[in-house]
């Protein structure tokens, strides 16, 4: 994949009302700041811009969702295909009674305080997760004991082929950190639920939760946020630190000393640094315990 190769089949992609780079490099857009590039970038004005794009596409062009990249590792080859990035036109929220409707761009920080703002409850664990209506939709994201799942009415997506849908959140069949929505769709919306509840007690609740996040997690560091998936009956934290992984390094890649389920890029590491020191610390876990651990940060590309 390089520039030229992007100018010479400009001609052939669908015109568009939002921004569309050729060769975009997704580093600064991930909170590792590693990693390579976007055959294409795109950033629709709005779901009718998406909408159109998505109809006219090549039916063989790769299409995924980008959201904060917090959750991400971008390999080092780039990635092939279409990454569309949802900005400010999909960040609305606005709420209706105990209803809540997110734009997928929209960050659970920005969702959580506009329930507070109404007295809806229920939502404050969404403040703790860093990423997007889109990708915590997409994942059943997570926290302190709650999921998407438990709060999610219904999702609006745009299908690879330009169709709009609606899918209740049952149509999902959501599983720890798993969904099973369509392969290519991107969430423009989402609507949530919530329950009656006091401002200044939704408030006490999102303070509670984002000071024990500053305690136990490397927040200011750059990181992918939760590396593994928690086995059954297990911490995928304990794990590690059971194998000896705490502080583990390779180049500029590190094993968090602070939580060692949060990988870290001290300054120049690699995408492929840090997906090899994943590795390593999966294969000396297993050696140690027998548990094989599952991935929660997405990979996505090739290798350069």
């Amino acid at each position: 994949m390089n520039q030229a190769a992007g100018v010479a089949v400009v001609s052939v992609m669908p015109p568009s009302r939002g921004r569309l780079t050729a060769a975009a490099s997704l580093a600064p857009l991930v909170w590792f700041k590693c990693g390579g590039k976007a055959e294409w970038l795109f950033e629709p004005a709005d779901e009718e811009d998406l909408r159109d794009f998505l109809r006219d596409l090549d039916p063989a062009m790769p299409v995924m969702g980008l959201g904060l990249g917090s959750n991400l590792i971008v390999r080092d080859g780039g990635v092939a295909g279409v990454v569309v990035r949802l900005g400010k036109p999909f960040a609305r929220v606005t709420t209706d009674g105990l209803r809540l409707r997110a734009g997928g761009g929209a960050s659970g920080i920005l969702v959580s305080s506009t329930a507070r703002d109404a007295g809806i409850g229920g939502l404050e664990f969404l403040r703790s997760i860093p990423g997007t209506v889109g990708g915590f939709v997409r994942m059943n994201g997570g926290a302190y004991g709650r999921e998407t799942s438990d709060v999610l009415v219904s999702a609006t997506v745009v299908l690879r082929s330009g169709e709009r849908l609606d899918l209740m959140a049952d149509e999902l069949r959501y599983s720890y950190r798993h969904s099973e929505l369509p392969p290519g769709a991107i969430v423009v919306a989402a609507d949530f639920s919530g329950n009656v509840a006091d401002p200044a007690a939704i408030q006490r609740e999102m303070d509670r939760i984002a000071a024990e996040r500053e305690a136990s997690q490397p927040l200011r560091s750059r990181t992918g946020g939760s590396t593994f998936k928690n086995p059954p009956g297990e911490k995928a934290w304990a794990l590690i630190d059971r194998a000896g992984c705490r502080g583990l390094r390779r180049g500029d890649a590190q094993v968090s000393e602070k939580h060692c389920n949060f990988l870290l890029n001290l300054g120049d590491a690699t995408s492929t640094e840090i997906e090899a020191l994943g590795e390593e610390v999966r294969a000396r876990v297993a050696a140690e315990t027998g548990v094989r651990l599952e991935w929660e940060i997405q990979r996505i590309g090739s290798a350069a």
